[in-house]
């Protein structure tokens, strides 16, 4: 097969280029680098040319409502149509465990994508997991004043990175299947504990406040609204054997 990965060079797509490519396909990675501007919609005809399936899993570092539906409804909307144009049949979207009862800030962007990708007219495969290991490193980075780091009160069900892209690249080899089940790690973690313990495992110094965030967002994250039913699939890798094995 060929795979095209929108998003290939992120977090979850490095790994999902790595296991297209172990599973014996061609990887396309979809990035400025390859001349494929995704929000503006250029360069993406001349690469999708004999691509099977599309992997989109594109994200954008914001809490801002508007900017994130302005990203995921672009890049959705011009995948999906140069997809049409192309032939590909088979486009396989990354979205958030619980977005959809909590579409406010980036999670009314997925909100926005689901939409664009199920009304669309690409045959599809829709799958939602929760927050990744690498969350606590980047809340750690992106919160911080001096040695003092706010962190959201928030439950999770962290899943390995590598383990949503070997989900994804399953799904793309089995053809469109619609909405999945959700994929979440194996065990439920206070957000403020994982920063900590990555803090800790990593050799940052500093103290870690947890704050409680106002409005339908705190609430969600607080109350467990992204945090998957007894439905889910689960991951194996938990958060302490990730830490363990991150590079020294």
């Amino acid at each position: 097969m060929r795979i095209a990965v929108a998003g290939g060079t992120g977090t979850v797509g490095r790994h999902v280029v790595d296991v297209v490519r172990e599973h014996g396909h061609e990887a396309v990675v979809l990035s400025r680098s390859s001349g494929v501007d995704l929000v503006a919609g250029t360069g993406l005809d001349e690469v999708l040319h004999g691509v099977d399936a599309v992997v989109d899993v594109t994200s954008v570092m914001t809490q801002s409502g508007k900017e994130a539906v302005r990203f995921f409804g672009a890049v959705s909307t011009n995948l999906l149509a140069a997809e049409a144009r192309a032939g590909v049949g088979h486009h396989v979207a990354l979205s958030v465990v619980g977005s959809d009862r909590a579409p406010v800030g980036h999670y009314a962007g997925k909100v926005v994508q689901e939409e664009l990708v199920t009304a669309g007219p690409v045959p599809w495969t829709l799958l939602r997991a929760t927050q990744f290991h690498e969350f606590a490193g980047q809340l750690l980075g992106q919160l911080g004043f001096g040695p003092v780091h706010p962190v959201p009160v928030m439950r999770s069900q962290p899943v390995a990175a590598r383990e949503v892209a070997e989900r994804l690249v399953g799904l793309a080899e089995a053809g469109p299947a619609g909405r999945v089940p959700d994929l979440a790690g194996p065990e439920v973690l206070r957000m403020t504990d994982m920063v900590r313990s990555y803090a800790r495992a990593t050799g940052r110094g500093g103290v870690v406040i947890p704050v409680p965030l106002p409005g339908r967002l705190g609430r969600a994250f607080r109350d467990g609204t992204l945090v998957p039913g007894p439905d889910a699939d689960r991951g194996v890798q938990t958060f302490a054997r990730w830490l363990a094995e991150l590079p020294g």
